[in-house]
């Protein structure tokens, strides 16, 4: 399996575009790599591929993608979108992708239905990009030879979803994770997580390969830095540090492992961090647009 990063950074990217944060201004002026939106690719062959979530970013991440390039007069390597939630960042990207080239939407029902109810996303005309919806536990073809799994992470719906009472782990369709194998390896995509209980530690114990979601440091990081309110378990994301952050709770996975839905404002994105050190030191890496990986 082959992966392509094509963003790294969670909702908004880096720099956010109304974001003044250290890590912002240093991305701005040069300091720091800027990173789109997050999305991640996968091939067999380095010819066909699946992109796993649609970033509102994916028509700049495809142009600074090669191998995501047409070689034909109206053509896409892209043989394949799948969708892990409804959120924003992870669905947008579909707009961009609306020009009547075929390539297939895979979710659950439950995320099929955010999209149905919207109707701007008929713009996606579905002769041509059939949606096809996808059972919890089910392989299925994600691309010939490639089979791809979802199951239930603790999550919650998406912000625009929200009501009055938000619950933050739910388990169900609306938030999922993604097992891929080809026959030799088995790798995980998880974007977003609110909590890593023991169920899932069972679920991903097979893993070579793991994109897991590194969207904040610490719980309450955007407290703390005055860009928000909410906590990152609110906003169903757990913390990267802590007895009961993703590091502690996956540290005795045997799998190469990378954070990928980075927010702005984490402090792994400064390579000379005390954060940047602690997370490589614990056999992490943190993604990179462009960044190339095999297994």
């Amino acid at each position: 399996m082959k992966f392509l990063v094509l963003g790294a950074a969670a909702g908004g990217g880096l720099p956010q575009w109304n974001c003044g944060c250290a890590n912002c201004n240093d991305a701005r002026a040069g300091r720091i790599p800027a990173s789109g939106q997050s999305s991640l690719a996968v091939s067999l062959d380095g010819r066909s591929w699946a992109v796993l979530n649609a970033s509102p970013d994916i028509r700049q991440q495809m142009m600074a993608s090669p191998r995501m390039h047409p070689t034909a007069l109206r053509d896409t390597p892209v043989g394949s979108v799948l969708l892990t939630n409804g959120d924003i960042d992870h669905i947008a990207g579909l707009l961009s992708l609306r020009e009547q080239t075929p390539f297939t939407i895979f979710a659950t029902h439950e995320i099929q239905q955010v999209l149905a109810g919207n109707r701007i996303f008929d713009a996606v005309n579905r002769q041509v990009v059939p949606r096809v919806t996808i059972a919890l536990e089910t392989p299925f073809d994600l691309l010939p030879g490639l089979s791809a799994t979802l199951f239930a992470v603790p999550g919650k719906v998406p912000l625009f979803m929200e009501g009055a009472q938000v619950q933050t782990d739910l388990e169900g369709e609306q938030t999922v994770g993604v097992r891929l194998q080809d026959g030799r390896k088995t790798a995980y995509y998880i974007p977003g997580c609110a909590t890593v209980t023991d169920k899932l530690l069972g679920q991903i114990a097979d893993a070579d390969a793991l994109f897991f979601d590194g969207t904040l440091w610490d719980d309450d990081e955007m407290i703390r830095t005055g860009t928000g309110v909410k906590t990152g378990r609110r906003m169903g994301h757990i913390p990267i540090s802590g007895p009961d952050g993703s590091i502690a709770r996956l540290a005795g996975l045997k799998a190469a492992k990378t954070f990928i839905h980075i927010n702005n404002t984490n402090p792994i994105w400064q390579p000379d961090s005390a954060q940047r050190a602690f997370v490589t030191g614990n056999g992490w890496q943190v993604a990179a647009d462009g960044q190339e990986t095999e297994i």
